[in-house]
């Protein structure tokens, strides 16, 4: 019997195009900015869990910080509270 030698290319024709599947990996920047959009995701998505509707949570709790700003500004600047008055 004689033995038939395959070529080193003719092994696995199939695989001749593998070339043109590989994924390009993104520059670092690019990576880096995925990997945070990823992050901020992940946070909103535990940070919501169970809320029904997490737009209006947020709204409520931006509404609360504008509020207490404007409590914080208006008391140091002496603009509202009480006033003594003498004589």
């Amino acid at each position: 019997m004689k033995s038939q030698s395959i070529g080193m290319g003719m092994c696995l024709p199939c695989l001749g195009g593998a070339a043109d599947d590989v994924v390009v990996t993104p520059d670092p920047d690019t990576r880096r900015r995925q990997l945070a959009e990823a992050a901020e995701k992940r946070q909103k998505e535990t940070a919501y869990r169970g809320v029904k509707n997490p737009e209006a949570v947020e709204r409520k709790r931006k509404k609360n910080e504008e509020t207490e700003k404007q409590a914080m500004t208006t008391s140091v600047s002496g603009g509202g509270g009480l006033k003594w008055q003498v004589g």
